[in-house]
This record gives C-alpha cells, structure tokens and sequence, in this order.
C-alpha cells in the first residue's frame, strides 16, 4: 500500500564552510517531483516515507536521502572534477557533456602551471587546436593566437577576447592571470556564431574569479621569485676562427695574409655577448579576498608583476586591480559589477643586439690605461662600443617606453520575470578605456661612431573608448523531468574610438628634457606621415537568438541564428545573417549501453555553421588620399594631395562556412577521457587589398575576392593512470592538432601573387625562394651551365627547367627556379604529467611541434650575421674549403649576392621540429596539517619552478644550441627585413635571447 505524502523540510549545506547552498536541486527519485533550495538553502518538498531524496548542484558530489522523518538535511562536499566538467560557451555555461560546438577548456589553476606575464604565453601548447606562436623575446610580450589555423589574407585572423561577457579592445597582456578563473576556446561556427562577426577567428573567453555565495571572507596570497638566466648564447665566432674565416675569404686579405681595422689584432678575443648580458629578475605578487553572503559573492585582487630582461635596462612591470560584486536585491533582482584596471610599463626596447653580435672578436674595446673605448674601428666599419655599463650608465639620455593604463569594467543587472519560471531579463554594460604613451630619446653620438652626432626624441600617444550595451532575454527550464530548453534573445551595440598621434624631433637642447618637452628641440620638429597618426570610429549592431535542447542528457541540440550590421562596410553590404546549427548524441545513456560499465560516456557531435569578418580598416571603403610635399615657387613648398586607395561602394563580408564532427568519450571509471575532431572551413569574398598596375595612378583598392580552406584533425587525451595507489596519484594529458590550409582562389583568378607570396592551392604562409640541395663540388657536372662563372664550394640551388637531348641542362638557374617552401608543421600539440605522493607533487608541462620551416635570420642573408666575408662577425658555421668539401655551408670565396653568398638566404631554413619542456615544477602542500587548519588555513603551498628547461629532438637547436622558437614577425629584428606584407612569416631574428628561468613560489589561504 502506498505511503501518503508528507511535507519534508531541511537544509543542505557545503561540507567545507558549512554555508547554506542555494540552488541546489532536490529531487524525489524515480519522480519529476523536485525543488531548489533558496537563498539559505532551505526546502521544503512533499514526499512520502521511505522515499529517496536526490540533492543534486553543479560543483558538488550527489547524495541520496532516504525520508524516515519530517526534517531531512544534507551535507554536499565539492566535487573538483565536476567543477571542471562545466564550461562557458557565451552568454552562459554549459554541462561538458552537453555541449555540442567545439569548445576547449582550461581552468585558472592549471593555466598558473606555467607562470608568465600573460594568459596567452601560459596558454601554449595547452588546447588542441589553438596555435600560439612567439612574435617576440623581450620581456612582458605576446603571442599571436591562431584557432585553428589562418583563413584571411589581408584582413586580421586574431580571435575575440572576451572578458567576463563583455567584448575585449584592449591587449591581452593587461589581463593579469592570477585573476583567472577559467579559459574556454570556442573553436568552430556553432560555438561561435553566437558572438557574431566578431567571432570569425574563434573565441577566448577568460573568466576572472568570483566568491561564492555564503563563503566565509578568506584572503589568498600567491607569489614568485626568481632569476633569469641565458638559454643560450647567439653562435657566434671567436677570435681566433674569425681570422682563419677572414684569409678565407680573401676580400679582407693581400696575398693570403688578412687586414685588420685600426682596432683589430689577430691575438684578441673579445667576447662582445658576455659583456652585455646580465642575470635578469621575475617577480610576481598577488593578494585577493573573497567571499559571499547569504544572497551575494565578491572578489577582490590586487597585483604586481615585474619582468627584467638579461639585456640591460629591458623590462616589463605591471600593476593591476580588480573587483567583482554579484548581489542579489529581494526575490527577483541581481545587480553586480567587474573592474579590471591594470598599468604597465615596457622598457628597454631601444637596445638591439645586432651590434653586439657584428662587432668582430678581434676588437680591442679597451685603452692602454684599461678604459673602454668610445668606437672601435674594424676593417671596414666602425662599431659605436657599449656593454651593460655602458647602457646602465646612459640609461636617463638613451631609454625607450611605453606606459599604458587600461581600466575594463561591466556593470549588470538581472531581473527574474515572476510568473514565468526560468524567465530572466539582463542588461549588460561594457565600458572600456585604454590609453598608452610611447616615448624615447637618443643622446648627443649615442649609437654613432660621430660623436657629435645629433639627440633625436619622439613621443606618442594613443587612446581606445569603447562600450558594449547588452540586451539578453533568456529561459531555462526543464520539463517531465527530461525537456530542458535554453532559449537566449539578444540585441547588442557596441562603438568603438581611437586616435593616435607622434611627434618627432632632432638636437634636443639637454639630455635633462628627455622626450618630455620636444618644443624646444633645435632641429627639425615633424609629425610622421606613416600611420603613426590617425583616427577611427566605428560601431556593430547586432540581433542574435540561440535555442539549446536536451532531451534526458541523450539528443541534444543547439541552434543560433544572428545578424550583425557594421559600420566598416559599404552601405547596402552593412548587414548580414547567418545560421549555425549543432546536433549531439550522448550514447553512452541509452539502455543499451548501461550494462557497458567499461564506458562511462560517449558522445557524437556535429555541427554547421557560417561566420563572417568585418576585420578591415574603417574607411577602406571610401579609398584614400594620401598627401605629398612639393615645390612652389622659388622658397616655398605646397601639399598636394593624390589617390592612393580606390573607394570601393560594394564592399562587404567576407565569409566562412565550417563543418565540425567531433566525439568525447570517457571510460574506465573516468580514468581516461578524450576528444576527437575534424572540421572544414571554406572561406569566401576574402576582403583583399588588391593592388593595380602603376598605369592605373593608384596603388590599390580593398575588395571581396578570393577564398581559402582550413581543414584539420585535433586529439586530446587525458588520463589517471594511479589513483591514490598507497598515496600515489599519477595524471597525464596529451594533445596534437594538425591543420591544412590552402589559397583556393585569388584576384581575377589569377594563379599565383608572386609579391605577396599567395599561390593558389598552397597554403597562406609559405617562402617563395630557391632550395638549396646542396653545395657545388670540384668536377661536378653542369656547373658552367647552370651557374655561368660558378665556383665549386658555391651553394647548389634546385634546378626545374628542361634537359636536351644528351642530358645538359637547357639553361642557366633563374628566378623560375624558385620553390614554394610550406612553413607549416606536420603536427604540434603538447603534454602535462602530474605525479603525487601525499604532501608533495611534482608537474612537467611541454610542447611539440613536427615538421614546417624555422626562417632564421640569423644564418640567412637578410641577418648580415652569417656573410662569410670577413668584414663583421659572423655565426660559428662549418664552411666549405678545398680542404673541407664536406661542409653544410659554402665556400666563404666562392660568388656573392652583394654582401652575402649566392643564395645566401636559403642558409637561414631549418626544420622546424622539436619538443621543449616548458616547466617542471616540484611542490609541497601543508593542506593537511592540523595545526594549520585549527588557525584557519585553508591552503598553503611552496613551490619551486624551473621553466624553459630542456628542447628535444630540434635540428636547429642541435646546429645553434639556440631556443627553437620564433622571435619576431617577417618585418622586424634583420638587417634586411622583409617588407610589412610579409610580416605574418615569423622569423627567429636578433631580438633578445631567450632565457631560462629559476623560481620558488609561496600560496596561502586563510
């Protein structure tokens, strides 16, 4: 006979702090028959005797009550696997298992594995298919973020930074990542066809922490210290090898016997890079309080980060502040704020290393009384003399900075609709600033063998406003127990304004001035004329709608519909709507798989989508004038203006269309879990700058043409291998993503831009150059044909054109022969292992990529550090000789290009494999000591990190015993750069050398 139904009352609560939980949701098993605990976590539900009570919530393991009384209470303790289990996905968060896009997750205390200046350095090698790659070496820098390859030629290919919900305008770097709470990484259309336009290049949404409601106020500090140290020294000769490199290549040399400069003496072995570098310093602290009340959560962090550089006077500081408030009003109001203010200030950007590097070791830099000299003369140059006293000692009257303040903050309010359960109405405010002020200034001969040699000072400024208004109406709710529907209605406005401005200026009065009052400089006074002034405006309106559903955890389905108007585009082409539709298939719910212990879950998922990108120049569609200084009349001049860039009235979106398929698993009680999935991308109506002949008067107009393909494969996988095994835990993950890209069309569909370095059906960073197979021996055949007045030792290039008859070669080796060299890797991803034993754990975190092309600058031509001449230092290389025909590099007097051998720039290709390890980090944790707890610590940790360690398996490593990763964009840090149009091939150029840091750590909680 059945129980009769009475009312039970109670109270869950968290086993940590012993805090009522709201929101916890208490279900009559077997039944729909269920409530949420409100704001106390009290309840109150109906139920009969003998009948079990489900409590159930995000973050916290499940329990089950059976009813024997009136009053049931429960205690529910966190569950940290559960936590990471949920995961953003814009404008809201979702159950992993629920999810259909492509979304990779990381939360913050993994990301702090790595310490760093910034979330995107600590983020490599960390998500499949997410490439971040090194654009530079000096302290405090960025990587450039690729998600899932390149699709845009001329337009931008960096993803959308979203910060706490609202659209991110300012530098990654003012993001301070002990503020994380989370990462997530929407990846394809239907993940991201939910921030529109925007979102074309991928999504990183970084959530920054929050208190929990009903939390206890607890204080946390956590720093580092350590030193920097030199990972390795760029290449370069000694003394002794740079005068046998001299006589051989005879250029410096009268009869076999060398010349030497004024300074220079075959007995003197300078080492130029021991003289500058210095042990540099990374320091990082931060301290935050948080908590909750019964109906509200805040945060509070504060932080300083400071970088030093092994170059002097080059270095990174950072202070960042940082409040969050969630609060709710009555019954059905939330209102809340997130202020993220940071300063930074960038130094020591004006000191190169080329000098140091091309002064030649057989200079003497000191007098006969032990003094430096101010120049030495060398055989053909002369090397203005400075190491770290020299730079320390003029650091007032040669300095270079940037100071930037930025200050992100949103506001919102919530509004439950009461009548409607799961009915809310939110409005989202974003409101962003960002200013940085660049200055530097050159004393009086500073850099120059003239002595009397002018001061030179610049100043900049540049400022960034920018809002984000957010109107969202959303429903969340579950029916019989299986329906749940997320519904989400939005109309957004965002604008966004910036100006920059510089001012240059000669023979500055007193080195006392700096670059702070230029007016009064003697010289010239001038504003560049070369982008560095400028002032834009644009704005996106846009309407979007999203519909989630699930059926019993098992079908799922998401489907997202928006329409974005952008005021960079030609009106009639301002707006566009696309869809983007998901599917999934948990199978491992359905009856047929419950008697499979073995497989805890297994999911399908597919996807569709098109996104679409504004990401050109405001104004791109009015065309330019540009403006030109000309003679008038016997003494003065006039400014005339020309057509540079056409208007083009028709110019619209440029749009991407990608399918995703995707499968999570997880078995073995959830000791090994996985992703596996591939996607296509096409793109099309590429918003090109396309240029035109000079007959036209103009150099070029931006227009839709051209398309290009992403495709790829990314694996994750991630597993317990000992679980608390007599106190032994062993964790390890691993991912690797491949990606294949091509240029499907181009301009007037013409095969190949041989400028630009695009071919149709290669991928888009690729070298157009010739390839070097080897070096030309003594008596080898077809010299004298394929190289008219060629010399055995000389670099041996590959030859495509003809054959005769009887076997010779139809013509000489010429432009025609150049190749189409893929820098892209086969392969890349990276790895983690956790091994514990009690209070101790000890962390590896790496890297790897397979394959691709490593452009160094430093062996090619365009460095000027490997000419074989004789004249400057060059890079320790095994050159060719008659004696030495064994050689990789070629005979120093053999045919040269100018100042480098023929085909010198094919010196500076190398595979670009390797595996590094990024950090080993050996730690203890007090947590378990009693004491400790009885004085109310919660949590304290040291730490000792070693970064940078160790690189594997790297062909450029084993040739230089340099760090293998780029440096520098195409256009920076050579003697020889390459122009602005190729500065997406990154390069491993004269920047500062990388380091490998030592660090201990300290984290308290109480």
């Amino acid at each position: 006979m059945a129980q009769a139904a009475q009312t039970i009352a109670g109270r869950v609560v968290s086993a940590e702090g012993g805090e009522g939980l709201p929101g916890v949701t208490v279900l009559q098993k077997g039944t729909t028959n269920g409530v949420s605990t409100n704001a106390d976590g009290g309840y109150t539900l109906s139920a009969p005797v003998g009948s079990t009570l489900v409590f159930s919530a995000i973050g916290f393991v499940s329990q089950e009550a059976v009813v024997s009384g009136t009053t049931v209470n429960v205690t529910l303790a966190t569950n940290t696997k559960a936590l990471d289990e949920v995961v953003v996905v814009g404008y809201g968060t979702q159950r992993a298992e629920a999810v259909t896009g492509s979304v990779a997750s990381i939360n913050g205390e993994t990301l702090r594995e790595v310490p760093a200046a910034n979330i995107s350095q600590a983020l490599q090698g960390r998500l499949p298919g997410v490439q971040f790659s090194q654009t530079s070496s000096q302290p405090g820098a960025a990587t450039q973020i690729r998600i899932r390859g390149v699709r845009s030629l001329t337009a931008s290919n960096d993803p959308l930074i979203v910060l706490d919900g609202i659209p991110f305008p300012g530098s990654i770097g003012d993001i301070n990542p002990n503020d994380i709470q989370s990462v997530d990484v929407l990846k394809d259309a239907s993940a991201t066809a939910i921030y529109g336009s925007r979102g074309a290049n991928g999504v990183v949404l970084v959530t920054t922490k929050s208190g929990k409601v009903g939390q206890k106020p607890q204080i946390t500090y956590d720093g580092f210290v350590g030193a920097k140290t030199l990972f390795s020294r760029y290449p370069m000769m000694n003394g002794a090898e740079f005068v046998e490199l001299r006589k051989a290549a005879g250029l410096y040399a009268t009869n076999g016997v060398p010349q030497f400069g004024l300074d220079e003496s075959p007995d003197v072995n300078t080492d130029w890079q021991d003289n500058l570098y210095k042990t540099g310093i990374q320091v990082n602290q931060n301290i935050g309080v948080s908590g909750g009340t019964q109906n509200g959560r805040y945060n509070f962090n504060a932080g300083y980060y400071q970088e030093e550089g092994v170059i002097p006077t080059q270095q990174y500081t950072r202070y960042t502040v940082r409040g969050t408030l969630d609060q709710g009003v009555g019954k059905y109001v939330r209102l809340g704020f997130t202020a993220n203010n940071s300063y930074s200030l960038t130094e020591g950007g004006n000191v190169g290393i080329y000098g140091t590097l091309a002064a030649t070791p057989i200079s003497n830099p000191y007098n006969a009384d032990g003094s430096l000299k101010r120049v030495v003369s060398m055989v053909q140059d002369n090397q203005w003399v400075y190491n770290r006293d020299v730079v320390e000692a003029n650091k007032d009257n040669w300095l270079s900075q940037s100071r930037s303040f930025a200050s992100y903050n949103s506001i919102f309010g919530e509004f439950k609709i009461p009548g409607v359960e799961g009915l809310k109405y939110r409005l989202n405010l974003g409101v962003n600033y960002r200013q940085s002020q660049g200055g530097s200034y050159t004393g009086q001969g500073i850099g120059s063998d003239n002595p009397t040699n002018v001061s030179t000072g610049s100043v900049s400024n540049s400022v960034t406003t920018d809002y984000t208004v957010e109107n969202i109406l959303s429903y969340d709710r579950t029916f019989a127990g299986k329906h749940n529907i997320n519904a989400i209605a939005l109309y957004s406005a965002s604008n966004n304004v910036f100006n920059r401005s510089q001012i240059n200026a000669r023979d500055i009065p007193s080195d006392a001035f700096q670059f702070y009052n230029l007016s009064l400089a003697a010289g010239e006074i001038s504003l560049p004329n070369n982008g560095e002034q400028g002032y834009t405006k644009f704005g996106l309106l846009s309407y979007m709608g999203r519909v989630m559903y699930s059926y019993d955890d098992r079908y799922l389905l998401s489907a997202t519909v928006r329409s974005d108007g952008s005021s960079r585009l030609s009106p009639g082409y301002q707006w566009n709507t696309y869809p983007a539709v998901s599917v999934g298939w948990n199978v491992a719910k359905e009856s047929f798989m419950q008697g499979v212990s073995a497989v805890n879950m297994l999911k399908f998922r597919a996807g569709y989508g098109i996104t679409s990108n504004q990401s050109v120049n405001p104004y791109a569609t009015l065309g330019r004038l540009t403006t030109r200084p000309y003679n008038f009349g016997p003494t003065g001049y006039q400014t005339g203006l020309y057509v540079s860039e056409l208007p083009n009235p028709k110019l619209g979106w440029e749009y991407s269309k990608t399918w995703n398929y995707g499968v999570d698993f997880a078995v073995l009680n959830n000791r090994l879990s996985g992703t596996v999935e591939y996607y296509v991308t096409k793109t099309e109506n590429l918003l090109l700058s396309v240029g035109l002949p000079a007959t036209s008067g103009v150099g070029s107009y931006t227009a839709n043409v051209g398309s290009t393909q992403n495709k790829g494969i990314e694996l994750s996988l991630n597993g317990i291998i000992l679980d608390n095994l007599n106190g032994w835990t062993w964790e390890a993950g691993v991912n690797m993503y491949a990606n294949r890209n091509k240029i499907t069309s181009l301009a007037g569909n013409q095969p190949r831009d041989e400028n630009n370095w695009w071919f149709v059906g290669k991928p888009i960073n690729v070298v157009f150059d010739y390839e070097k197979v080897g070096l030309w021996q003594q008596d080898e055949p077809y010299l004298d044909i394929l190289e008219v007045g060629g010399q055995p030792g000389m670099i041996k290039v590959k030859y495509t054109g003809d054959y005769n008859a009887d076997g010779t070669p139809t013509r000489a080796i010429g432009a025609a022969d150049r190749q189409i060299l893929d820098t892209n890797p086969n392969f890349q991803g990276g790895f983690n292992t956790r091994v514990a034993y009690k209070g101790f754990d000890l962390s590896v975190v790496g890297i790897f990529q397979e394959g691709g092309l490593l452009n160094s600058t430093i062996y090619g031509s365009a460095g000027y550090l490997n000419m074989l001449s004789g004249r400057r230092n060059n890079v320790k290389v095994d050159y060719w000789t008659p004696t030495n025909t064994d050689a990789k590099y070629p005979n120093p007097a053999g045919p040269r290009s100018s100042d480098n051998p023929k085909y010198g720039s094919t010196l500076g290709y190398f595979d670009a494999s390797y595996m590094k390890i990024r950090t080993i980090t050996l730690g203890y944790n007090f947590d378990n000591i009693t004491w400790l707890k009885s004085k109310g610590v919660s949590r304290m940790r040291l730490y000792a990190t070693a970064q940078n360690p160790f690189v594997f398996f790297s062909p450029y490593k084993k040739e230089s015993g340099m760090d293998p990763e780029t440096n520098s964009r195409g256009n920076e840090n050579a003697a020889v750069a390459y122009g602005a149009n190729l500065s997406r091939i990154l390069t491993l150029g004269t920047n500062a050398p990388a380091t490998r840091t030592y660090l201990a750590g300290f984290t308290l909680t109480f």
